[in-house]
């Protein structure tokens, strides 16, 4: 893989891939944020339904609006919206992704420095679950920042060419397809670069299955997920 290439200004172009699970209604309120977007910026929607909604009314003609289609998992929604995404970095959100006052100042320098990189926001939790998910989220960043290791919720951007030469999602694992990336992007010596904003997510999940068990099973997975790209790893060079 090239790293450390400049880009030139025209290719700060960006693609931003959200895939929807069935039934997932959270996506409205990030897509009213998005029409902050620089110009040239596209939005691709990739659900995982029959169902279909237009662009909202008050949808800037400077950006572009797409959605697509996907049998579900969200490895293989992300890859289908990467696969026709036409700018020339690609910021994966979270359906309950939200935006806040400096996230898309912040962004958009990143995208000026134009190096081939892995950016990732802080992780923040929005207030709609136990007031202990902040010591989530202040774990999910000293891991992101000493370990490097974001997951997912944390914004994940990069260039296309990048993603590709990653070859994307791995759609055969069961879960953390995000963190396989980031191991990817490790083996290949990919650059990860933290993005001094943060980036809101829902912490409804501990709301409704409770803190501590919702923890434990993130924990769990997330041990599981190391072992498993570690494994690979040894593969790979042997």
């Amino acid at each position: 893989m090239v790293r450390g290439i400049l880009h030139p200004p025209a290719a700060h172009t960006l693609s931003v891939i959200v895939p929807l699970a069935p039934g997932e209604t959270e996506w409205q309120g990030l897509l009213q944020q998005l029409v902050a977007l620089p110009a040239g910026s596209e939005v691709i929607v990739v659900r995982a339904d029959d169902e279909s909604w237009p662009a909202p009314a008050n949808w800037p003609s400077r950006l572009r609006y797409r959605e697509c289609h996907s049998s579900p998992g969200r490895a293989r929604q992300q890859n289908l919206g990467a696969g026709q995404a036409q700018g020339h970095w690609l910021w994966f959100l979270h359906a309950d992704s939200r935006l806040r006052e400096d996230t898309l100042r912040e962004l958009q320098r990143f995208l000026t420095d134009g190096i081939d990189a892995l950016g990732w926001f802080k992780l923040a939790f929005r207030g709609d679950g136990p007031r202990w998910t902040r010591l989530n989220a202040a774990g999910a960043n000293l891991r992101a920042r000493w370990l490097g290791l974001p997951f997912g919720d944390q914004g994940l951007v990069l260039p296309r060419h990048c993603f590709e030469a990653l070859h994307g999602f791995d759609e055969q694992a069961l879960h953390g397809e995000d963190h396989l990336l980031v191991w990817a992007a490790h083996h290949a010596a990919l650059p990860l670069r933290p993005i001094p904003a943060r980036l809101e997510t829902s912490s409804r999940k501990y709301a409704q299955h409770g803190w501590l068990a919702t923890t434990a099973r993130h924990w769990c997975l997330t041990v599981a997920q190391i072992r498993t790209a570690r494994r690979v790893a040894r593969r790979t060079r042997a």
